[in-house]
């Protein structure tokens, strides 16, 4: 496919619906799973003009860059590729589509005709395609996600050499000859323990990792995210840009701009961007009766089944915990979020709303999270747009049905 190519990643009303509330503030192709977003693993795929259908309030920061009759490649945005799907979906034809049990993965033709198809059409012809379908698949996915990932960009070159106060466990390279860590140009890693026997370990450009912390693989840390000293990270977690960590990680992924730089506990976990979890913040992953676990779906707008045993935190873009804060088992944060005080919460806390499990939740008034959200952003030297406060507000408006 050549670079004159437009590719455009959908998202399907129930894929927006079952992936709240981090899909309130981004297209399901934004979601980063692995070290990169799913749209960025498509771009290595395919390379071509991307852009997105999504939903509606969406569409104004996230457009569709084609016309009614113009034929494009639409791939839904939920769908995690490799170079065997993407050869499959290099190979359709104008007016071919590509199903599985789950629905269309992929189509070749115009606007026109995409608008005319039924997404939720399936086929039980072929293999099926790894999906995020629901929230908690963000971090399941994670471990094989990063390990893709990390052979795809570890072909660029060798990176730089561990610092020699760095104490790596494992062979540094695979069989294949491939380093087993990573480090990109300007990363400081000094006096960390690297564990790669179970994973390889990715280290972005800019990161740093503090004396004292301990990675085991497989891990991402993304660009400019900072893992402080003495931390404890387990495999399969991602630290997405900018994200500052401390204390103990398991199995979480941070999409980036957030923080939980102090002591706790956060594992099974997914964290959109500009949240912060303040020192001591523990949540829960595990039942204390072991059974399997039920967590919020707002497309039901009830507690769903899972086959899960193993489920901690999930918390969309802007939400925030006080010190001590503790999470019950599944707990579903949604968008602006204000927690503080002693005791569990419930384990679903619908957007902007503010208070603690003693006192009870009032609700965040829109201005009052517009001051709040502009100023946090303003300290990363980025702004809260228009288009950024239009979306918000739709948010709003959308959230009050759940409390």
């Amino acid at each position: 496919m050549n670079n004159e190519v437009k590719v455009v990643l959908f998202d399907t009303f129930e894929s927006f619906e079952n992936l709240l509330p981090l899909s309130y503030t981004r297209p399901v192709a934004d979601f980063r799973v692995g070290i990169m977003t799913i749209r960025e693993k498509w771009e290595h795929y395919l390379p071509g003009n991307y852009s997105y259908k999504t939903t509606e309030y969406l569409g104004e920061k996230f457009p569709v860059a084609v016309s009614a009759d113009e034929e494009a490649v639409f791939v839904a945005g939920n769908v995690l590729p490799d170079e065997d799907l993407a050869a499959r979906v290099l190979a359709l034809e104008s007016g071919g589509a590509l199903r599985d049990r789950s629905g269309l993965v992929a189509f070749r033709g115009s606007l026109r005709q995409f608008g005319e198809l039924d997404p939720a059409e399936s086929s039980v012809e072929g293999d099926e395609v790894s999906r995020i379908q629901y929230v908690y698949d963000v971090f399941r996915e994670n471990g094989q996600e990063i390990c893709r990932d990390y052979d795809l960009l570890a072909k660029r070159g060798k990176g730089q050499a561990p610092d020699a106060s760095v104490t790596i466990i494992g062979s540094v390279e695979s069989s294949g000859g491939m380093p087993r860590i990573y480090i990109e140009d300007g990363a400081v890693v000094e006096g960390a323990v690297l564990n790669v026997k179970n994973g390889p370990i990715y280290i972005g450009k800019d990161a740093v990792v503090m004396e004292g912390a301990c990675l085991r693989g497989p891990i991402a840390l993304c660009d400019n995210a900072v893992v402080r000293m003495g931390a404890k990270v387990y495999g399969s977690t991602t630290i997405g840009p900018y994200c500052k960590v401390g204390g103990e990680l398991d199995n979480a992924v941070m999409f980036g701009f957030s923080n939980k730089a102090h002591d706790g506990y956060l594992g099974n976990a997914v964290i959109g961007e500009w949240c912060n979890l303040g020192a001591g913040a523990n949540a829960s992953n595990l039942k204390n009766d072991y059974t399997k676990i039920r967590i919020w779906n707002y497309h039901t707008q009830r507690f769903m089944r899972t086959d899960l045993q193993f489920c901690g935190l999930i918390m969309g873009d802007h939400s925030k915990a006080g010190i001590n804060t503790m999470f019950n088992t599944a707990t579903v944060v949604g968008v602006g979020v204000n927690l503080h005080g002693a005791g569990f919460p419930r384990t679903f806390i619908p957007s902007f709303s503010s208070g603690s499990p003693e006192g009870g939740f009032d609700n965040v008034s829109i201005d009052k999270f517009m001051d709040t959200a502009g100023m946090v952003m303003q300290r990363r030297g980025l702004a809260l747009t228009d288009v950024d406060r239009r979306i918000f507000d739709t948010i709003y408006r959308s959230a009050a049905r759940f409390k």
